[in-house]
């Protein structure tokens, strides 16, 4: 009677709970729709939504494939162990406890345990519809493996498949087997009494089925492991691929052993028919005993005493297959080798021959330059510059022009304290024009000479639309757009008036994200974005779109999920248009005897930094993929760059109509192609051991090479690698001048044994035709001493002339900067090529091109301007004349700075004639202390130094300073 009164409020508190949860329920599902029906309308927008939907539905099916593989094996081991459970068991008292508890959970457990497991199984396949699309989908290689002679494509696509198919069925079969063994045992079909097992005839036969199918599967897999043996590392000498011990051991042990548990899973059929336990049990006993014997022992044996202790023999054919497989898969197969017996010392006129590679000889550094091209073009401190640049090259009057070249992209964080949800979003939505540079000239100050530059952008690049909406530093969404016609320009183009105090605006008229027409897509945007204002502001309007997914890598991946994308996207001015253009490979780690490589490791140097932990292992690489990106629409288009590439013709099976043919680019796009940074560093990494082809060379490994360190690193251990760089150059060998990927390679050593003698050069040709991508490399006689890069730094760094000048340039508020260290085969031998900046530590800080480093065998020439610094090193007159001829210095102070006069510089005369005169005493001063500190008459220096000084005061009190 007294619970009576409460039954309305628990009726009313389960009500309500039901309804939170109802509620909470339909809240996360809105969420997860969101997140979904805005993809869809990004891949919609783009052009690509086949991609998601193949994607979606292979994740689907893969998903509902696991689930019920593995949720309706369990249930029906559930299922037949409890239908055919003994009736009239007699079970302990323990176990009596334990029905009465399962009892009332039973039908819940046997249909939710099965559907947990099945979920769980469901996920797992779900993220390898990869492997299950490539397998429908293979196509072949038309090359063969030397031990199995299959084709190639079995162990990119069959081998993966039907591992992970035999790996999934194992995993469904023992939780099969454990369902059923909990069952039986649980309702009296299995007991223990002491020593005794009893078991009933429906447990029996289902438990030695499930054995048999598995064991059976276990056969299955050890025989798919013959073949993974071309594709693991070996127990000899090989660091990929099957060696003698896997040969003439492993792979036949693994046959027999797979043979033997056939025939014990026959015996585990035999014992399901008649009842018999003791032939199974003695087979498997048996089946673990040769496992162990002969999968392990044996191998080890004819590891340890026959291929050991003549290893260079017995490994010689395995080893050639090693190379050549190694050579084809990373694409260095065709590499031509040149004997380059590199002249030792400097002659006069040494350069004639190589005239046009000396005129583009870059001395910008497009790693250095990025604060300048921010202190002169960046104008507002909304807009911003990578930190390193890119290297490109133009026809300017006719000739090819190597440039440092960077948009002017759009940095929000400048904006400061006037950042809010409608300037971060509406107003401030994009950047604007390409700022390029010579790379071979420089201005009479240091500055870089423009060649395309400003606001409205003005130069040699032509006409083009300037506004970068989509770039590596694009905000992370913003809306854009407008009714057709309109006059109320919100998005800011670029700042007018003398005091750029107003505004050029615009509107986004082309088709760059998913359209905002109306309230439920921004509903599904301000969820997706957690942003009230898309729903709410006034600013937002039915022609309004939405651009997110902006970076090009970024775009290219989405579109384009089975590729492997180079680090480095770079712009381009095409056909009228600022495209990105992003290199993607196809990679995998199943090419049977390739070496593997880490790509992250391997790609790691000056500018990629090495990650913590490498999970990108690859043993195949092709650049198959060519995309470009829009930086005005965001438009992606993918173009088959390697049309052959196997891997690639899958892909194109399985997301038909989104690549296009390399014949669909355009003469101005081909015109901006290179060969790709990051492929380069593998091949290089891959051609410091493989570029030996002998077998027994290659063994002895007394012909290892490695890329030298960075060095201009600060770093005394573990300095990064340096990075390979692109000039314009006509590589021995070739016939023409070409834009030009090389590296440098030096002896393979580590610790106190390491040498910077220069061992290799190779070179990749960039431009497209022919030619593009051959592989060229310069070996070096063994029997001379080249100096590598790291010995010649040493080398300047060490002389008196130019450290007593490095340290006058670094004197006051001002340090020194050492550009990348360029290496250049012209004039018969090798010649280093570095650039020196000046930058001040004040407030203003940018660096400012002072004086060129220049080596050539043992001789060295520091001077203002690379010209004149190659005609001092090459006896008065190098034959040539470089980029900056005529560039002399001035004195035009470093920023934040006060200015030294340049030896040999003209001053400009001001009209007053006091300070001309000081200026006059200051340079007569600087000649002084140059000529002092040449004949290291460190008196006459001090002496004509402390001339100097006082001149300067004179300079600056007579220009009210």
């Amino acid at each position: 009677m007294t619970s009576t009164p409460n039954r309305p409020a628990n009726r009313t508190r389960a009500t309500l709970t039901i309804t939170a949860v109802i509620i909470a329920v339909l809240v996360i599902a809105f969420f997860i729709f969101a997140g979904l029906y805005t993809d869809v309308l990004w891949f919609s927008q783009l052009g690509f939504l086949g991609v998601l939907t193949t994607q979606w539905i292979a994740e689907l099916v893969m998903f509902l494939v696991g689930f019920i593989g593995m949720a309706v094996p369990v249930f029906v081991s559930i299922e037949v162990a409890f239908r055919f459970r003994p009736v009239y068991a007699k079970l302990n008292s323990q176990l009596d406890r334990y029905q009465q508890v399962v009892e009332p959970l039973r039908r819940l457990a046997m249909y939710g345990i099965p559907a947990i497991l099945g979920i769980f199984a469901g996920v797992s396949t779900g993220s390898r519809w990869q492997i299950a699309l490539q397998y429908l989908n293979r196509t072949s290689f038309g090359k063969t493996d030397p031990q199995f002679h299959l084709d190639l494509s079995f162990y990119f696509y069959d081998l993966p498949f039907w591992r992970g198919v035999v790996g999934f069925a194992s995993a469904v079969v023992i939780l099969a087997a454990i369902a059923a063994l909990a069952t039986s045992y649980l309702y009296g079909a299995l007991r223990v009494n002491g020593r005794e097992l009893r078991i009933s005839r429906t447990a029996r036969i289902q438990l030695a089925i499930t054995a048999a199918v598995y064991v059976g599967l276990q056969a299955v897999s050890i025989w798919l492991d013959q073949y993974a043996t071309l594709t693991e590392p070996s127990a000899g000498f090989l660091a990929t691929g099957a060696g003698f011990t896997e040969v003439t051991a492993t792979i036949p042990s693994r046959a027999i052993l797979s043979i033997v548990a056939a025939l014990v899973a026959i015996l585990f059929i035999v014992t399901a028919i008649i009842g018999r336990w003791r032939l199974p049990i003695i087979g498997t006993a048996l089946l673990l005993v040769a496992g162990l014997v002969i999968g392990v022992v044996y191998p080890a044996i004819v590891q340890r005493f026959q291929a050991e202790p003549s290893a260079k023999t017995l490994e010689s054919s395995y080893i050639q297959r090693n190379i050549t497989a190694t050579r084809d898969a990373y694409g260095v197969a065709g590499v031509k080798e040149i004997q380059y017996d590199a002249v030792p010392e400097a002659q006069k006129n040494a350069l004639r021959q190589d005239a046009e590679t000396t005129a583009n000889i870059r001395i910008l550094d497009p790693a250095l330059v990025e604060k300048s091209f921010q202190q002169l073009e960046q104008f507002k401190q909304y807009y911003g510059f990578p930190a390193h640049l890119d290297v490109d090259r133009y026809m300017i009057a006719g000739k090819t022009q190597d440039t440092v070249i960077a948009v002017r992209d759009l940095d929000q964080t400048g904006l400061g304290t006037s950042r809010s949800w409608y300037n971060n979003t509406v107003v401030y939505t994009h950047g604007y024009g390409v700022v390029a540079a010579y790379g071979n000239q420089r201005a009479s100050t240091g500055q870089p000479v423009f060649l395309e530059s400003g606001i409205p952008s003005t130069g040699s690049l032509g006409s083009f639309e300037p506004r970068i909406y989509f770039g590596e530093n694009s905000p992370a969404y913003s809306i854009v757009g407008g009714p057709a016609g309109t006059t109320n320009h919100v998005e800011l183009d670029y700042p007018t008036g003398e005091d750029n105090s107003q505004g050029q605006k615009t509107t986004f008229t082309g088709n760059g994200g998913p359209r905002l027409g109306n309230l439920f897509t921004r509903l599904v945007y301000a969820i997706k974005f957690q942003s009230e204002e898309i729903v709410l502001s006034n600013a937002v309007n039915d022609q309004s779109q939405i651009l997110y997914n902006r970076d090009p890598r970024s775009r290219v991946g989405a579109v384009a999920p089975y590729l492997t994308l180079d680090n480095d996207p770079y712009p381009a001015i095409v056909n009228g248009r600022v495209v990105w253009i992003v290199d993607g490979y196809t990679t995998s780690d199943n090419y049977p005897y390739s070496t593997v490589e880490q790509l992250s490791n391997t790609i790691a140097d000056t500018y990629t930094p090495k990650p913590d932990f490498a999970l990108d292992n690859l043993n195949y690489i092709r650049n198959s993929v060519k995309a470009t990106v829009d930086a005005y629409s965001g438009k992606v288009t993918l173009y088959a760059w390697d049309d052959q590439d196997p891997l690639l013709k899958t892909w194109e099976k399985i997301f038909p109509a989104t690549v296009e043919p390399k014949s669909k680019m355009s003469a101005q796009l081909l015109a901006h192609v290179r060969y790709p940074s990051d492929l380069f560093k593998v091949q290089r990494a891959v051609l410091g051991s493989y570029h030996v082809t002998d077998p027994n060379t290659f063994y002895s490994g007394n012909d290892q090479w490695s890329t030298p360190a960075e060095p201009t690193s600060s770093l005394t251990t573990n300095a990064p690698e340096q990075p390979p760089y692109y000039l314009t150059m006509k590589v021995p060998g070739t016939a023409n001048p070409a834009f030009t990927l090389y590296t440098t390679f030096i002896p393979k050593s580590s610790g106190d044994s390491s040498r910077s003698v220069l061992t290799g050069y190779l070179t990749a040709n960039s431009d497209a035709g022919a030619d593009y991508g051959k592989l060229t490399l310069l070996t070096l006689p063994s029997k001379t001493t080249t100096p590598g890069p790291g010995l010649v730094e040493n080398n300047f760094k060490t002389d008196t002339n130019v450290a007593n000048q490095l340290a006058l340039l670094q004197k006051g508020d001002t340090q020194v900067k050492l550009g990348n260290l360029l290496t250049l085969p012209v004039g018969g031998g090798l010649l280093y090529v570095q650039p020196v900046y000046v930058q001040s530590t004040g407030e203003t800080q940018y660096p400012l091109l002072r004086k060129v480093l220049v080596s050539f065998g043992s001789s060295i020439a520091f001077e203002d301007t690379l010209d004149a610094a190659l005609n001092s090193l090459f006896g008065g007159d190098s034959g040539v004349t470089a980029g900056d001829k005529g560039a002399e210095s001035t004195s035009t102070p470093t920023p934040g700075s006060t200015a030294t006069p340049t030896p040999g510089s003209t001053a400009t005369p001001t009209g007053n004639a006091a300070l001309d005169q000081a200026l006059r005493d200051a340079q007569a001063a600087l000649n002084a202390r140059t000529a002092a500190y040449k004949a290291n008459d460190l008196v006459a220096a001090a002496q004509a130094d402390a001339q100097l000084q006082a001149a300067i005061q004179r300079a600056l009190a007579a220009s009210g300073q």
